[in-house]
C-alpha cells in the first residue's frame, strides 16, 4: 500500500521560508518521479513541482519558479520542498504525490493527506 506522509507546514509571515518533507513507503521510491501539489481555499488542486527519479531534472509551476526548490533523498525515501519568499497566495494544503507532472492532480493519483502552509502577517 502506498503511503505518503507530509510534515513541516505552519504559519509564516510573508517573505518567510519553510521546508516541507514527505516520507514515502509501500513502493520503490527511487524508481519514481515525485511531485508536490497544493490546494488553496476554494480552489482546485494545482500542480507545483516535480522531480525525476535520480533527481536529474526538476520542474516548477510559473507561480513558484525561483522561490521553491524540490529535492529528494532516496536513501531516506523522502521528498522535500523548500519554500522561500512566501506570499499570501501560497497559503494552501500541500500534498506530495507519486509520479510526475500535472496528472498528479487527478483523482487516481496517489497523494498524502497534506500539510498546511499559511502565509499571513
Amino acid at each position: 500500500e502506498v503511503q505518503l506522509v507530509e510534515s513541516g507546514g505552519g504559519l509564516v509571515q510573508p517573505g518567510g521560508s519553510l521546508r516541507l518533507s514527505c516520507v514515502a513507503s509501500g513502493f520503490m521510491f527511487s524508481g519514481y518521479d515525485m511531485s508536490w501539489v497544493r490546494r488553496a481555499p476554494g480552489k482546485e488542486l494545482e500542480w507545483v513541482s516535480s522531480i525525476e527519479k535520480n533527481g536529474r531534472s526538476t520542474y516548477y509551476a510559473d507561480s513558484v519558479k525561483g522561490r521553491f526548490t524540490i529535492s529528494r533523498d532516496d536513501a531516506k525515501n523522502t521528498l522535500y520542498l523548500g519554500l522561500s519568499s512566501l506570499k499570501t497566495e501560497d497559503t494552501a494544503m500541500y500534498h506530495c504525490a507519486k509520479g510526475g507532472g500535472a496528472w498528479t492532480t487527478s483523482a487516481t493519483a496517489d497523494r498524502g493527506q497534506g500539510t498546511q502552509v499559511t502565509v499571513s502577517s
